[in-house]
């Protein structure tokens, strides 16, 4: 059954690839993006099915339109799909506190603010999906990501506390962590720069990395927007969902390693109780 997405981030990368994905899937698309220009021939292509939002997800009020603006436009609105975020590669030392904000604004409380806008009309429709975009990033701490993240840490956390309240009222919420994908997140799309010498094993490796993994990554963004119709057609979908081999990988042995930690410390936590008597 065709429905209709409101899709943030739509001008390049991922989001573009969902976008389209979506429209030659049959559904109806809300393309937003601060600058829509790269769209148009979306709409050349596919008339009326898809229609072009011009949205600084940092704005309270744009938000507010472009959700009504998809319902006014297509009559309804099934799937908001949080995908708009960029992060720069620089130690925390590094990275002045502007950054960090400008870092956090977006892909934070871009996420929150777009899904306030749409969360009271599906709470009113007993129904709608939330796919919101985190990152491998955003279950481990790589060096040189300090603000994204802290912000993707901060999308987990706050997706995860709504799925938790809205699955009795019929919405749903997925959390999708990429991994590498050939897109332009590493190349055009990032400021990535090696700091102070005291970080060239850390920050540095990080960044030379990088560099020389851009057009290498493994994750193809076509075959991840298929990943995203499909999630988008599951009764029950996962909260959690990695994109890509790389991710896969890095994040079991993160998870594992995390939970070896806990155990290796278990008696001291548990010394913190109260004694029984």
């Amino acid at each position: 059954m065709a429905q209709v997405w409101l899709v943030t981030g739509s001008s390049r990368g991922l989001g573009r690839a969902i976008v389209e994905a979506g429209l030659a899937a049959g559904n109806k698309v809300l393309a937003t993006a601060r600058g829509i220009e790269s769209l148009a021939d979306l709409s050349e292509r596919y008339g009326d099915q898809v229609k072009l939002f011009a949205l600084d997800v940092t704005d309270e009020a744009a938000a507010a339109n472009a959700v009504m603006s998809a319902i006014d436009l297509f009559g309804s609105l099934d799937v908001v799909i949080n995908n708009a975020g960029y992060g720069n590669l620089s130690s925390i030392e590094d990275t002045p506190l502007s950054e960090f904000r400008a870092q956090i604004e977006t892909n934070l409380f871009g996420t929150i603010i777009v899904t306030k806008a749409a969360l009271t009309y599906f709470r009113e429709k007993k129904t709608g999906h939330f796919i919101q975009f985190s990152s491998v990033g955003g279950r481990i701490g790589p060096p040189g990501r300090g603000p994204y993240s802290a912000a993707k840490w901060g999308v987990e956390g706050f997706s995860e506390v709504l799925s938790r309240e809205v699955a009795p009222l019929g919405i749903k919420v997925t959390i999708v962590e990429p991994g590498g994908f050939r897109t332009d997140f590493a190349g055009s799309s990032s400021e990535l720069s090696e700091g102070h010498p005291a970080y060239d094993s850390t920050v540095g490796a990080t960044a030379r990395f990088q560099r020389n993994y851009n057009g290498k990554q493994p994750g193809d963004p076509k075959k991840a927007a298929q990943a995203i119709i499909q999630l988008t057609r599951e009764r029950n979908p996962p909260l959690r969902l990695l994109l890509g081999s790389d991710a896969y990988a890095v994040v079991e042995k993160n998870d594992l390693a995390r939970l070896e930690e806990a155990r290796i410390w278990k008696e001291l936590s548990v010394s913190t109780d109260f004694e029984t008597e």
